[in-house]
């Protein structure tokens, strides 16, 4: 049992949110972990991602990284992923993960259909470095000093 001391009445309810449209859509990473695969046998690395403007500013979306797996060919495909992020927001010689977050890139989400349920999913399949052309739906955003927030770059 927990105690809660809650009371509905003060908060909003949660609302069910759709997949992000397919599109490219300026985002940083604001989250990062390391985290066990289901099988136990490797690891992969966790990424959240903000996007930072327009109509779906403030909602999230996750890529995957399978770092330390059995099958080459996913750390091969994961290590690929993780040059194009990289180089997407100029950190070309990584230690840690944070030194990833917070840095404005311009992302390519797509759908796709989940296999376990055959609900869509938003899927990262690109990075582009925010000076790369604007975002689909984005209006050109003008240079941002160091000191700015990412949520308002």
């Amino acid at each position: 049992m927990a105690n809660l001391n809650f009371n509905a009445h003060e908060v909003e309810p949660a609302t069910e949110f759709e997949p992000l449209p397919a599109g490219k859509y300026l985002a940083a990473i604001t989250e990062s972990e390391m985290k066990p695969t289901k099988s136990g046998g490797g690891s992969y690395l966790e990424l959240t991602f903000q996007i930072l403007d327009g109509p779906c500013k403030g909602r999230n979306v996750w890529a995957r990284l399978n770092l330390q797996n059995p099958s080459h060919t996913a750390v091969q495909i994961a290590r690929g992923e993780l040059s194009a992020l990289c180089r997407a927001v100029g950190v070309m010689t990584l230690r840690d993960s944070v030194e990833l977050h917070n840095l404005p890139l311009v992302i390519s989400v797509k759908q796709k259909k989940r296999e376990d349920n055959g609900e869509l999913t938003n899927e990262i399949k690109g990075y582009e470095p925010k000076t790369a052309a604007p975002a689909v739906g984005q209006p050109q955003q003008a240079p941002v000093t160091s000191n700015t927030p990412p949520w308002k770059r």
